[in-house]
């Protein structure tokens, strides 16, 4: 949605870098919200099998419900604000409920755990997807400035991964801190974000306003105007999030026929499609959104069982200096895309100035390869464990070559959508895209519920020497479906390709 041009307004001035101030106000806005986004993520986990006293299995399987529902929901929350709402009152309405939600996450009862899981995803639905399109509005159409001003704000989203985790991680585990003041914390931090949006608004003239805001401020239902019924039916729905939190097993009713259904009419789509070269550049996308399914459901560990790993299998007693799990495990990840997105960004021209630069399917050959790489790196550390404990640099090691994969598959799949589908279609293939990664995220839950540890009746009095081999056994069974999905893709390449036709 594009109300002027940017080159007619003030966010045409530049600074460093030769892009729009509005750039930065976005990128520091971002980097907030991730900061609150991944402060709590580093936490959940650990907070319900150490305060909660919840199984491993309960854990990973209402982690992964939670996660499903943050992926899904920003379809419909870019939906209103496309047609109605305006990207600016989504970002502000996503923020403002994030934050309610991060302080019910610190208080003291189980109920409000679930009610502020339900606020956070409820805000994300609105947040996530709407300031993502302003900073595309801040370019004009071909403006060639475009994707290393994604490249800038996708460094913010890592930057504030990087500081959530290890900040609201450090204040959980600190002796003057908590759990609850670690949840608490990350309101603080959303709330700075939208100080800096509010600030910055100047240097986004016309732009993320709503589309109809004559029929925005009508009487829709008795006195609210549509506004205001939208922000009260969403706050309706969270208590439904929460509620389907709390029974996780209902998602179970909901997200499997969603994929399939959303499958078979994206096929359909396809084949109704005028061309057949359009139909098999969609169908060839879709192969890869399959795949990506299971990368994500193996890569999304991150935030479940490998919270988990850490806190009981890393050795983290580095140089005698003692780190805590949340922050180790939450920080590695986003420290090392920060690190090699420039590498990657470089390496992907220079292989097409000779040539060899992969076509998209291989890329996604690679992530998975990098993948299985990764969680291979893991076993290897278990066999080098003493009494349980894997020594970091093992750790740090398989980080490297998920991130690696990452990086091979993530960014390269956005940018596959985009090209492969036909313009009337690209809308609905971005929202399969993030179906499949809400997909994947179920399915991480599923997979971190096979590697729980048995507990005692204490519930978390878990030995090293007792949970490695049970992660051990599980990231070699993930290493090992990883390599023969890599070898089903590449068999696929040739036909991918001529399917995708003059495109990579």
């Amino acid at each position: 949605m594009r109300h002027n041009s940017p080159a007619d307004s003030d966010s045409s001035v530049t600074t460093f870098g030769g892009h729009p101030i509005g750039l930065y106000v976005l990128f520091l806005t971002e980097m907030w919200e991730r900061f609150t986004f991944y402060g709590m993520r580093a936490l959940l986990v650990l907070f319900m099998t150490n305060v909660m006293r919840k199984a491993d299995e309960e854990a990973n399987l209402i982690y992964g419900a939670y996660q499903a529902l943050v992926y899904a929901l920003p379809l419909f929350g870019g939906a209103i604000a496309d047609k109605l709402l305006g990207h600016r009152r989504a970002i502000y309405f996503g923020g403002v409920t994030m934050a309610i939600g991060s302080l019910l996450l610190s208080a003291p009862f189980e109920w409000t755990f679930y009610l502020g899981m339900g606020f956070v995803a409820c805000g994300n639905c609105y947040f996530k997807p709407n300031i993502s399109t302003i900073v595309g509005d801040l370019y004009a159409e071909g403006d060639p400035r475009r994707d290393s001003a994604f490249t800038i704000f996708y460094a913010g989203i890592n930057i504030g991964a990087l500081g959530g985790g290890a900040l609201c991680g450090w204040i959980a585990y600190a002796p003057w801190g908590g759990w609850r003041l670690g949840f608490g914390s990350a309101s603080v931090f959303m709330m700075l974000g939208l100080l800096i949006f509010t600030w910055g608004k100047r240097y986004l003239p016309g732009l993320g306003l709503s589309p109809n805001p004559s029929l925005l401020h009508s009487k829709a239902l008795g006195p609210l105007s549509w506004q205001w019924t939208i922000y009260a039916c969403s706050w309706m729905m969270i208590p439904i999030f929460a509620i389907s939190l709390y029974h996780y097993q209902i998602l179970d009713y909901l997200f499997n026929p969603l994929a399939l259904v959303a499958l078979v009419f994206l096929i359909w789509q396809a084949f109704s499609l005028p061309t057949v070269g359009q139909r098999n550049k969609l169908l060839a996308a879709l192969v890869l959104i399959v795949f990506s399914v299971l990368f994500w459901g193996f890569y999304e560990q991150g935030g479940g069982s490998l919270n988990l790993y850490t806190e009981r299998n890393v050795e983290l007693n580095i140089l005698g200096v003692q780190f805590n799990p949340a922050s180790v495990n939450n920080t590695l990840n986003p420290l090392l895309v920060i690190l090699l997105s420039p590498l990657f960004a470089m390496l992907w021209p220079a292989l097409e100035r000779r040539r060899w630069n992969p076509s998209t399917p291989l890329k996604f050959v690679m992530g998975l390869l990098f993948l299985a790489l990764g969680f291979y790196t893991f076993v290897i550390g278990g066999s080098q464990a003493k009494e349980g404990m894997v020594p970091i640099f093992y750790f740090a090691l398989g980080y490297f070559f998920l991130s690696a994969g990452e990086l091979c598959l993530s960014p390269i799949g956005l940018s596959m959508v985009t090209q492969l589908s036909p313009a009337r279609l690209v809308g609905m293939m971005m929202g399969a895209w993030f179906l499949a990664s809400a997909m994947g995220q179920f399915v991480a839950g599923k997979i971190g519920a096979l590697m729980a540890v048995p507990q005692g009746e204490t519930q978390g009095a878990v030995k090293p020497i007792d949970s490695l081999p049970i992660y051990s056994e599980m990231f070699q069974y993930i290493s090992v479906v990883s390599v023969v999905a890599a070898a089903v893709l590449l068999c696929l390449v040739p036909l991918l390709k001529r399917w995708m036709g003059d495109l990579k």
